[in-house]
């Protein structure tokens, strides 16, 4: 029997008799069903912790032109680069910022009024 034919099969059971066949699974092989969904949890868990983060400015706030030198400080742009980056919000400041650095930028976009979202 091919695997697609035991799939097939598979599809054609009720519920119930699926219920079965999972716990008989189980006991024959000594396996939990369960186990399965803890081991894909956890990779999804390691997945999350990123080590590059891009830093995006969402909102300029009400001091725009603290915030545009904050910009300039941050990306190297000059001003008229800067400021159109901070006009057309959001935008990416900064691609592939190490976790320190990524926080830094964020804490002075912040602290002029602004926000960001680290991605």
């Amino acid at each position: 029997m091919t695997t697609q034919e035991i799939i097939e099969v598979i599809k054609g059971l009720s519920v119930l008799e699926l219920n079965e066949l999972v716990k008989a699974c189980e006991e024959e092989f000594g396996v939990s069903a369960a186990a399965g969904v803890v081991v894909a949890a956890a990779a999804a868990e390691a997945e999350e912790e990123k080590t590059e983060f891009d830093v995006e400015l969402t909102e300029v706030g009400p001091n725009k032109v603290k915030i545009i030198k904050v910009v300039r400080d941050v990306t190297g742009l000059g001003l008229k680069e800067a400021k159109d980056l901070v006009d057309n919000a959001p935008k990416i400041l900064k691609e592939a910022a190490s976790k320190a650095e990524a926080d830094e930028i964020a804490a002075k976009v912040e602290a002029e009024g602004g926000k960001v979202t680290l991605k």
